[in-house]
């Protein structure tokens, strides 16, 4: 189920399924447009969204499917743009976070190739500061190559990662042919951030013999074993999380188990699930191809842990039906209690898809516990997300593209974090003049910026920084318009001055408590280019929404229109043409 949730009034299908006409200030920025179908209700935890879609299928002459932008984006819940990294963070990018290291916020994400037929990633992590300026890239030690899956902060200074090798074995005993030589030897290291200096290394080849594979090397859909890219991935492993005592816990995706590793030695402490499980697993707490386990708060003296996973109950190819191999009818995240005396685990509870949703994932997937209980799991090549109260009640949920690009859509993990974003590039703006002379809309955006509340709008009026006030706009959304309309003497002189470089513009992004953080650049009027409208007036409305700057829900405020009750309007100190020095205090 897919239904499509009209950002803007009057948008059509048709306008949702493209990505051009967004924003009038970043041409260049074609984001996902969520396809939010369960809005957010009061009890969302706070937060932005942290995702990266990508498209599932390739591109063909005639189709394509997913983003037209793929990359890392933080989202409102709404579906508004908080920040895009496309172009940013270069090649294919996944696993996008914030955590924090040496007391300071940061954002990171995988970089690197991507091998769709095995899952398999081939980079290296690289770490941004709240300017989103680049600060640190880690890459894996002993010469080996950080896979996509994961790359966890522990304690703000180490970094977990995860690592697939392939290495040549006598594979025979397992059911190989003579020619099926090559296996996966899944790695996972601990490595000091700030020096890269490797801290721990295990290997499951050391710990795991290829009997507890669920997946056989024939028919080889883990990878048939003829050459290095081939590699039988019969373990897989897809996340690593570490305790206070030390200990490790790994995700076995293609061993259907979670495994807790020995700090000190590596030796398996003990197997959760699959071929050699240590603990009596009832029905309902089963899970198999799962991703994303994590430890939960629980007394580390005591005999009782308690973790969460996602669990994809599905294996599949991106090529075949996806559900080739699968275990239950959905996917669904899980959070499970287990007590290491009577080697007993118990569902406490599962997370499962919205009624009428079919979400059963056959690869990808994250489930993440909000810092108020509330669980967050993502449906991994579903390309969705649901947030839940603790009991399993859904309170929003979304796609992450709409409309045609909404087919084929991926995200291997979203999470909802607090973020403070403050960006050292300067904002965009344009000046458009209408078409039909009836005024000008200026038009400011700044990309990744979570503190401006107000922008402030100005005529330039000399070469040495004098400005008339034009008026203030309440920030609501990721572009922001002022509509000066003609009839006015400055309204009717920005519609004068179009395509000329006598008249120019500038705004100031403006902070909750009335400082000024940033200031554009001083911009000329441009005419306005409208989309072709189709005949008989179809399609006008939206064509005229979007050519308005009315998508994504931006907030638009006219020279002379009252804003909301509750807003902090300053018309009452400032006239239309009130002439001042740039820096002078409002």
């Amino acid at each position: 189920m897919k239904a499509t949730l009209l950002l803007a009034a009057g948008a059509s299908l048709a306008s949702l399924a493209t990505a051009d006409w967004q924003f009038k200030s970043r041409t260049d920025l074609a984001p996902p447009r969520l396809n939010v179908t369960i809005p957010a209700t009061k009890d969302v935890e706070l937060g932005y969204l942290f995702v990266a879609p990508f498209a599932g299928f390739p591109d063909t002459p005639t189709e394509q499917h997913g983003p037209r932008q793929a990359g890392p984006y933080i989202f409102r819940n709404n579906g508004d743009l908080i920040w895009s990294g496309y172009g940013i963070y270069s090649i294919w990018s996944t696993n996008f976070q914030a955590a924090r290291w040496k007391g300071k916020e940061v954002i990171f994400s995988f970089e690197g190739d991507h091998n769709p037929g095995y899952g398999h990633g081939h980079g290296h992590i690289t770490i941004m500061d709240q300017h989103y300026e680049t600060i640190r890239e880690l890459r894996a030690g002993n010469h080996k190559l950080v896979d996509k899956h994961e790359f966890h902060v522990v304690n703000e200074e180490t970094g977990l990662i995860q690592i697939y090798q392939p290495v040549p074995r006598d594979l025979t005993a397992w059911g190989a042919s003579p020619k099926q030589r090559w296996i996966v030897n899944a790695i996972i290291q601990e490595l000091d951030i700030a020096t890269g200096k490797l801290l721990f290394e295990w290997s499951s080849l050391d710990h795991v013999s290829p009997d507890e594979a669920i997946l056989p090397i024939n028919p080889g859909q883990a990878g048939s074993g003829y050459n290095s890219s081939d590699a039988w991935d019969y373990f897989h492993i897809n996340s690593v999380d570490k305790n206070a005592a030390g200990d490790y816990l790994i995700s076995a995706r293609d061993a259907c188990a979670v495994h807790k590793i020995n700090g000190s030695d590596g030796s398996i402490i003990w197997r959760l699930h699959g071929k050699k499980s240590d603990f009596s697993v009832p029905k309902n707490a089963e899970f198999c191809f799962q991703h994303h386990a994590r430890w939960l708060p629980h007394d580390e003296g005591s005999d009782i842990e308690i973790i969460s996973l996602y669990d994809n109950s599905a294996h599949g190819s991106e090529h075949g039906s996806g559900r080739e191999v699968h275990t239950a009818s959905s996917s669904s995240g899980k959070i499970l209690r287990l007590n290491t005396t009577s080697w007993t685990a118990e569902l406490v509870q599962g997370y499962y898809p919205p009624p009428g949703y079919d979400l059963l994932s056959k690869s990808q997937g994250s489930t993440q516990v909000l810092p108020g209980g509330n669980v967050l799991v993502n449906w991994g090549s579903e390309g969705a997300v649901t947030e839940y109260t603790s009991s399993g009640e859904p309170i929003f949920h979304a796609y992450m593209d709409s409309g045609a690009l909404g087919n084929g859509v991926e995200n291997y993990r979203t999470f909802r974090y607090n973020w403070t974003g403050l960006p050292n590039e300067e904002p965009a703006i344009v000046a458009l003049a209408s078409e039909d002379g009836s005024g000008t809309s200026v038009y400011v955006s700044w990309n990744g910026d979570t503190e401006t509340k107000v922008w402030r709008f100005y005529e330039v009026t000399d070469g040495y920084g004098s400005r008339a006030f034009l008026g203030e706009v309440e920030r609501v959304s990721f572009e922001t318009e002022l509509f000066v309309p003609s009839g006015s003497a400055a309204g009717d002189k920005l519609v004068a001055g179009a395509g000329r470089s006598g008249v120019k513009v500038a705004a100031e992004a403006i902070d909750a408590r009335g400082r000024v953080l940033r200031v554009t650049g001083e911009v000329g009027i441009e005419p306005e280019v409208l989309p072709v409208r189709k005949k008989g007036g179809v399609g006008t409305a939206a064509a005229a929404a979007a050519a308005s700057g009315g998508g994504g829900g931006q907030k638009v405020i006219r020279v002379g229109e009252q804003q909301s009750a509750g807003s902090t309007s300053r018309w009452d100190k400032h006239s239309i043409l009130k002439v001042f020095r740039f820096g002078k205090d409002l």
